[in-house]
C-alpha cells in the first residue's frame, strides 16, 4: 500500500514537473490548464501548401507511387496501373518564406522533371508556380508564385543551429495527398548523416510522422520558426515508424540564397580527400583527438596545397564552425562560394593551428604521383598478394606504392577492407615506395596500424588491428 501511494506521488510529481516546463515554454493553454497548439497552427499553417507536380508519362502506376519516397526508401507495392501514357503526376508539400515575392521552398525530388508545378494554399487558391532553381544535392527548390494581391502568409527561418536533442517541434505537410495535417513530437537527433538519400546529409531526426507527400513540408519549433524542411522517412512498410528526416533551416537558408542568385548552387571545394576520425585510426596515428576530418590527400595545386594543409591533418573547424566528421566539413565547404575564403582549423603534430584557404569552384581535378615488379606476400596482411606498380597501370608513374594484384575472400587482408587493385601508399605516417617498403615497416609496426591506400582516385585510412 505504502508502494503504492509512493508511485502515485512520483507520478504527480513528474506531471506538475512537466506542465511547470510546459507553462515555461511558449505553448498556450486553453481553459487555463490544458496546453493546446491550435493557436500557434492557426497562425502557421496557411504558410504550408501542397505541391502538385505533372511530369512525362508515366510506366502506369498509381500516381501516389509516384511520390520519391516510396521510390528511394522502401519497396512500394503493387498498384493499379494506369493508362499507358498517361501524364506522371506526383504530390508533395512546400513552405512559403517570402511572401511579398510569393517564394515557396520545397525539396528538389518533389519538383524533379516537372512540365507543370500547381501550389495550392490552405484557402484551396491555387496558382501555377515558377520554378526558380532547385539543387540535388541537398535536395531543395525554390519555386516562385504570382498572387496578384493576395494576402499570403510567410513562415520566418529560424536558427536550427540552436536545436537541441529533445526540443519539441511540429510537421505540417500533405500525408498522402489527404490534405493539410500536423504532427508533433520532439528533435530525436542532429546531424544525421550516412543516410544515404543526398550528397549533403546534416539531418534534424525527429518523431513528429513525416509520411509520403509531407515531404517538402515544414517543421517548426513552438515558436513558429521554420527550423527544417521535411525529406525523407526510413521505413520498411511504407507507414512512419518514427525516424523521420528534415533539412536544417541554416542549410536551407544558404541554398536558397544561390537559387535567387545564380538559379543554382555554385559548391566550393578545397581539394582534399577526408574520412572520420575513429578511435582506432586515432591511436594508430597518435592523435589526441577522436573527432575531426581526417585529411588522407591534398591535390596538387589546390587551395588546400596552398594553403598548408597536408595528408595527416585533422580539420576541427571552418570559420569557427566545429567539424566533428567529414560530412560536417563536406557540407561546410560545399555551401561556400568559389572566391571566397575561409579560416581551417587543423591539428597537427598535437599543435593546433589555423590556415586561410581561397574556396575554388567545385570541378573535377585530377589525383597526385609514383612506379614498379613480382608478386609478395606480407604477414600482417595475410591473404593479399602485392608487388610493384605494372608499367601498364593506370597509375603507375602517377602513384607512389605498391599495388594490390588479389585479396583470397574471408582472408584477414580482406576483413581489414583491402581489396583487389588498391595501391597501399602508406604506413601510418610513414610513405611506401616498394614492396621492400611495405615488408620491412609491417615488420616492424603494431597493430593498431593505419594503412593509407589509393582507391579509384580516392585516398583513404584502413585499420589494420
Amino acid at each position: 500500500m505504502r508502494r503504492n501511494l509512493l508511485l502515485i506521488a512520483t507520478g504527480m510529481a513528474v506531471a506538475i514537473a512537466v506542465l511547470a516546463a510546459l507553462r515555461a515554454t511558449a505553448w498556450p493553454f486553453r481553459d487555463g490548464e490544458t496546453p493546446t497548439l491550435a493557436p500557434l497552427l492557426e497562425r502557421v499553417t496557411p504558410a504550408v501548401v501542397n505541391i502538385a507536380v505533372v511530369g512525362a508519362p508515366a510506366e502506369g502506376r498509381n500516381p501516389l507511387l509516384e511520390e520519391p519516397l516510396f521510390r528511394r526508401f522502401f519497396e512500394a507495392p503493387d498498384a493499379p496501373l494506369a493508362p499507358p501514357g498517361m501524364p506522371r503526376q506526383s504530390i508533395g508539400s512546400g513552405v512559403i518564406i517570402d511572401a511579398e515575392q510569393g517564394l515557396v521552398v520545397t525539396n528538389h525530388h518533389v519538383i524533379q522533371d516537372a512540365d507543370s508545378i500547381v501550389v495550392t494554399l490552405s484557402d484551396r487558391h491555387e496558382y501555377n508556380a515558377m520554378l526558380v532553381g532547385s539543387d540535388a544535392g541537398t535536395d531543395v527548390a525554390l519555386l516562385r508564385i504570382a498572387t496578384g494581391d493576395a494576402n499570403l502568409t510567410e513562415l520566418p527561418i529560424g536558427n536550427s543551429s540552436e536545436l537541441a536533442v529533445g526540443d519539441y517541434v511540429v510537421a505540417i505537410g500533405n500525408p498522402f495527398g489527404l490534405g493539410q495535417t500536423a504532427t508533433a513530437g520532439i528533435v530525436s537527433a542532429l546531424g544525421r548523416n550516412g543516410v544515404n538519400i543526398e550528397s549533403y546529409e546534416d539531418f534534424i531526426q525527429t518523431d513528429a510522422s513525416i509520411n509520403p507527400g509531407s515531404t517538402g513540408g515544414a517543421l517548426i519549433d513552438v515558436n513558429g520558426q521554420l527550423l527544417g524542411v521535411s525529406t525523407a522517412i526510413l521505413s520498411g512498410t511504407g507507414g512512419n515508424i518514427g525516424i523521420g528526416f528534415a533539412i536544417p533551416s541554416n542549410m536551407v537558408r544558404e541554398v536558397v540564397a544561390q537559387l535567387l542568385e545564380h538559379g543554382n548552387v555554385q559548391r566550393g571545394r578545397i581539394g582534399i580527400a577526408i574520412q572520420d576520425v575513429t578511435p582506432g585510426l586515432a591511436q594508430a596515428l597518435e592523435l589526441r583527438t577522436d573527432r575531426g576530418a581526417l585529411v588522407t590527400q591534398t591535390e596538387a595545386g589546390s587551395p588546400s596545397e596552398q594553403a598548408g594543409i597536408e595528408a595527416g591533418d585533422v580539420i576541427v573547424a571552418i570559420d569557427d564552425q566545429p567539424v566533428d566528421s567529414s560530412s560536417d566539413l563536406r557540407n561546410e565547404v560545399g555551401l561556400v562560394r568559389a572566391g571566397e575564403a575561409v579560416d581551417v582549423t587543423l591539428v597537427r603534430d598535437d599543435e593546433r593551428r589555423t590556415v586561410r584557404a581561397t574556396v575554388a569552384a567545385d570541378t573535377d581535378t585530377g589525383a597526385p604521383a609514383a612506379r614498379a615488379a613480382e608478386p609478395a606476400a606480407v604477414s600482417l596482411l595475410a591473404g593479399a598478394t602485392v608487388m610493384e606498380v605494372p608499367s601498364d597501370h593506370p597509375a603507375f608513374g602517377r602513384v607512389q606504392g605498391v599495388w594490390v594484384s588479389a585479396v583470397a575472400p574471408g582472408s584477414a587482408a580482406a576483413r581489414f577492407g583491402l581489396s583487389q587493385d588498391d595501391i597501399i601508399t602508406g604506413v601510418n605516417r610513414d610513405s611506401i615506395a616498394s614492396v621492400l617498403d611495405l615488408t620491412a615497416t609491417l615488420g616492424d609496426a603494431h597493430p593498431p596500424i593505419a594503412l593509407q591506400v589509393q582507391r579509384e582516385g580516392r585516398s583513404l585510412f584502413l585499420l589494420i588491428h
